[in-house]
């Protein structure tokens, strides 16, 4: 599934709502609180601190599919279209960073 395709089924979903898209530091607030919950699962699942036994269990991958949503939710309303940007990362970084790491055989 393309990114695009991701901001179109958010776009649906949001537009459905009179309320529409919130306000980009809204949702940069936003991101960072999903960022958060993904941080925390990385925590639990792989670092120094367990999940108390009074917390709720959460998947580390619907955390990361919140980021994605709230990501798309961000671009979408300023009007970016994140396969573009990505291609154009992803070419940054294939050029820029092509003899940085060592190729597997």
């Amino acid at each position: 599934m393309s990114m695009r395709s991701v901001q179109k089924q958010v776009d649906e979903w949001v537009n459905q709502y009179t309320e529409g898209y919130s306000k980009p530091l809204e949702i940069l607030a936003r991101l960072v609180e999903e960022t958060g919950e993904v941080a925390r699962e990385i925590n639990h699942q792989f670092g120094p601190k367990k999940k108390k036994s009074t917390e709720k269990s959460s998947n580390l991958g619907d955390e990361i599919g919140d980021v994605i949503f709230t990501l798309a939710c961000l671009a979408n309303s300023l009007g970016i279209d994140i396969d573009k940007y990505f291609a154009r990362v992803m070419k940054k970084y294939s050029q820029r960073d092509k003899n940085r790491f060592k190729k597997k055989p």
